[in-house]
């Protein structure tokens, strides 16, 4: 089964969680950030995981009592289906100012990094060789077979969030960085991702604090 990973839209491996906070900025000349109207966007073409990670963070923001919508619910399948120009973006910017959205919160996969690691073999686990030979005959497979490596991908994943600011361009005010490990657990990882996020927001006291 081919693992389906969050893009956006969501990245990472450390210890026994598959998802990392890698590192964070905050726009140095905002102190709090308050949002009453935020459109969330997952870039991914996965629409089907686009979907779930839009409406679990929109749930996120309006438990939050900020009202919040999703870009598969603003965005048309036409807009989606193709590269769209700089002017088309601004007009997208202006009509969004004009439903009194206030910020934009947006995630993406930025890179993709292969990684292998060795099995373990359930019955070695914290067993003590006492003799080279035995232990050599019972793990020489490594150097030729192999199945005893496990590959799998690590995603690095951004989300950022961006004020739409009357009569001036989308300013960046705060943005995290994150690693997501391949998975077929995608509910799980989503759920992981947001809750990362979000509490890293909440302590430097933007919208969730």
């Amino acid at each position: 089964m081919k693992a389906k990973i969050l893009v956006i839209g969501i990245l990472l491996l450390m210890g026994c969680s598959s998802t990392k906070l890698v590192s964070t900025w905050k726009n140095p000349d905002i102190v709090l950030f308050d949002a009453h109207k935020v459109l969330v966007v997952g870039l991914a073409q996965d629409e089907n995981i686009r979907m779930e990670f839009e409406t679990r963070l929109v749930d996120k923001l309006e438990a939050k009592k900020v009202e919040a919508m999703r870009s598969i619910d603003v965005f048309d399948v036409e807009f989606t289906s193709s590269q769209r120009s700089e002017e088309e973006l601004a007009l997208v910017e202006q009509q969004l100012l004009d439903k009194d959205f206030d910020a934009i919160l947006f995630t993406k996969v930025v890179g993709t990094e292969s990684k292998r690691t060795l099995k373990e073999k359930v019955h070695n686990i914290d067993r003590m060789f006492m003799r080279f030979s035995t232990d050599y005959l019972e793990h020489q497979d490594i150097y030729y077979d192999p199945e005893s490596y496990d590959s799998f991908n690590i995603y690095h994943v951004e989300t950022s969030l961006y004020c739409i600011c009357d009569g001036k361009e989308m300013e960046l005010i705060w943005r995290g960085d994150l690693d997501v490990a391949e998975t077929v657990k995608v509910d799980k990882t989503i759920d992981t991702y947001i809750k990362l996020v979000t509490d890293k927001m909440g302590e430097q006291e933007i919208i969730f604090y």
